[in-house]
């Protein structure tokens, strides 16, 4: 292989998955046994988080992060919190891609993890499983990026007043 060869194939983008983890995990079921006899539907309150960092050679943590809380009435059946995490090898990717891989294909890769996992654990907790409805990471990405833009242009107009 000639140098000239060996300079492009180096500088290749690279996209791997290197470890896949849960990386803190929490259940609350501070009303059982009477949470088991409940007759309500109880109402849920899911909220998602989702962070990048990087590391040194080219390597990132994503994480993902759920907190679904059920309630009847005023009494909290169950609370989960599950923080999903991957770390990627991530190189020669464009600094204008690298951000939507972050914020798009990195939670993409771990949400069906996290799925399980809240699914498992609710279970395992004696309630019915919560099944996670999929996410659309893409449009939650360019609804922040949007949000950012409008916030940063609404700073510049009151600066300039």
């Amino acid at each position: 292989m000639s140098e000239q060869e060996q300079q492009e194939q180096s500088q290749q983008p690279v996209f791997a998955i290197q470890k896949l983890y849960v990386k803190d995990i929490s259940l609350e079921a501070p009303n059982t046994p009477q949470a088991f006899m409940e007759q309500e539907q109880p109402e849920f309150n899911i909220q998602f988080r989702n962070n990048a960092k990087s590391f040194d050679n080219g390597f990132y943590e994503a994480a993902l992060t759920v907190t679904a809380t059920a309630k009847a009435e005023d009494r909290t059946l169950f609370l989960v919190e599950i923080t999903q995490a991957g770390l990627f090898s991530i190189e020669n990717i464009p600094e204008g891609e690298l951000d939507p891989l972050l914020g798009i294909g990195c939670p993409s890769i771990l949400f069906p993890y996290l799925r399980e996992a809240v699914s498992d654990l609710t279970t395992r907790a004696g309630f019915p499983p919560l099944l996670l409805q999929p996410i659309n990471f893409e449009a939650i990405y360019l609804q922040q990026r949007q949000a950012q833009a409008a916030q940063e242009a609404n700073g510049e107009a009151q600066t300039t007043h």
